[in-house]
C-alpha cells in the first residue's frame, strides 16, 4: 500500500467483504450481491486546501471504518488488490 499515497482532501479506501450467507441462511451468489458500502480506511491526504491557503487536516485516519457512497469515488486496482479512491467528503460516517 505504500505506492499509493492519495493528494489533499482524498481518502483510499479497501471494501470489506459483504456476507454471504442471508440471516435465514441461504447463501447469496456474487452476481446477486450488491458492491459494498463499508470498507477500511488504508490511506489519507493531507486535507482539504481553502481558496485562502488554510488546510483543513482529514476527520479519517488510516484504520478507521467508514461508510461511503454506493456510486464514489474511483476504483484501482494495485498488486491485485481493489482499492476505492474517494473525496473525504463522500464519506459519511465513521463506524464505531
Amino acid at each position: 500500500m505504500s505506492n499509493l499515497k492519495p493528494l489533499y482532501d482524498r481518502v483510499v479506501i479497501k471494501r470489506t467483504e459483504e456476507e454471504k450467507v442471508s440471516a435465514g441462511g441461504i447463501v447469496i451468489p456474487d452476481s446477486a450481491t450488491e458492491k459494498p458500502i463499508k470498507g477500511e480506511v488504508v490511506a489519507v491526504g493531507e486535507g482539504k486546501v481553502f481558496d485562502n491557503g488554510n488546510v483543513r487536516a482529514p476527520k479519517v485516519k488510516v484504520g478507521d471504518k467508514v461508510l461511503f457512497g454506493k456510486y464514489s469515488g474511483t476504483e484501482v486496482k494495485l498488486d491485485g488488490v481493489e482499492y476505492l479512491v474517494v473525496k473525504e467528503d463522500d464519506i459519511f460516517a465513521i463506524l464505531a
